[in-house]
């Protein structure tokens, strides 16, 4: 059994079906999850689409739903017993999932493991009582989880596996209408409808301020897959050189000399894809407050964390403004020096996050466990 919660978790979750599948073409893979984990084969017993939000008052609001998931995933599992239950992130649902599993004797293997470094570090003790593995994807995570006497493995980034081949960025953006001799400028919002209506509003009035300083430059929007195109209406204030593109970040940020991205797995992907990026981020005001004591890390970007210091601008909550915005995204088109520096700085962040084959090696670790190989 396989429980991701976003949209994220459940392009990993289908590369990790996809390679269990291929080591042992006998397993059965049933989950909570999306069309990723669905199209690898797996049998989903409920699809997590509109469950995927941040904030404490968002989720509060879709309790009654998550908990009636909770109890059929609970109900599969004791109608026919998993020989391990694989968590992707989504840790507060997750956690609740794997105590119950525990408690039914089904081994636990926690993939893509939740920040506890950054943000309540006491929820390793809960990791500790509930894992029998844990696969990290970043390789400052390993040490962590050791010196915490976690069972741990780091199998590298997942992403490396899903990213698909680039279309020649001429091709690409031609396709779309973009001119490849102007400046071109990503926007990515979020994956999320409320990280969109957070986020998008502003990154408009900054693209409106971008423009007055940068003469012909042009703008491409990379819409996650699900979300309602209504929520992208405030795109229609550009009304020209604004491109809506569904599905494909991984080409919008090969094809970009710069990017707006929200925190989050883009980082990661603008990373991979070596483009300068800001980073902002926005949550509801009584969310921010009161989680924020709780936060143990002075950078967010995962960039930034895997490079040890800040190699990328952060605007996060009342930094971010269109006009803070807008004056990172024109340095990055207009300091030739400054953007070719933030692409060698993301170049080692790359090389940091390992080799392709993570899906494979997370999906031999699975299956050992599966087949009673326990702890590392």
């Amino acid at each position: 059994m396989i429980s991701c919660g976003e949209p994220s978790g459940d392009l990993y979750a289908g590369a990790l079906a996809a390679e269990i599948l291929s080591q042992e073409p006998a397993a059965t893979i049933v989950g909570f999850g999306g069309d990723c984990l669905a199209a690898a084969g797996a049998t989903l017993v409920e699809n997590f689409s509109g469950l995927s939000v941040t904030g404490l008052l968002e989720v509060v609001r879709l309790l009654p739903r998550t908990y009636a998931t909770y109890q059929r995933l609970v109900a599969d599992a004791e109608a026919t017993p998993p020989d391990v239950f694989v968590a992707i992130d989504f840790p507060d649902f997750n956690f609740a999932l794997a105590r119950a599993m525990k408690k039914r004797g089904v081994p636990v293997v926690y993939y893509v493991s939740p920040q506890l470094w950054a943000w309540r570090p006491r929820r390793m003790h809960t990791m500790k009582r509930l894992a029998d593995r844990v696969l990290v994807i970043f390789p400052f995570e390993e040490q962590i989880y050791r010196d915490a006497a976690v069972p741990v493995e780091w199998v590298g980034h997942p992403l490396f596996d899903v990213t698909p081949p680039r279309q020649p960025r001429a091709d690409f953006l031609a396709g779309h209408g973009v001119d490849a001799n102007r400046p071109v400028v990503a926007l990515l919002p979020g994956s999320r409808t409320n990280e969109v209506r957070a986020i998008l509003p502003d990154l408009v009035r900054s693209a409106e301020l971008v423009r007055r300083r940068v003469p012909g430059v042009q703008f491409v929007v990379a819409r996650a897959p699900h979300l309602d195109g209504r929520l992208f209406d405030p795109l229609q204030a550009l009304a020209s050189d604004v491109v809506l593109i569904d599905g494909r970040a991984d080409d919008v940020l090969a094809a970009a000399d710069a990017a707006v991205v929200a925190s989050g797995t883009v980082t990661v992907q603008a990373a991979l894809h070596e483009c300068p990026m800001v980073v902002v981020y926005r949550l509801s005001p009584l969310t921010y407050r009161l989680g924020k004591p709780f936060v143990q890390v002075d950078t967010y970007a995962m960039a930034n964390l895997v490079a040890g210091r800040r190699v990328v601008q952060e605007l996060i909550q009342d930094d971010f403004t269109p006009e803070a915005v807008a004056t990172e995204v024109v340095r990055m088109l207009t300091d030739r020096e400054y953007a070719a520096a933030m692409r060698r700085d993301l170049h080692v962040v790359r090389q940091r996050l390992g080799d392709p084959g993570a899906s494979r090696r997370a999906a031999r670790a699975v299956l050992e466990v599966a087949r009673g190989g326990g702890s590392c």
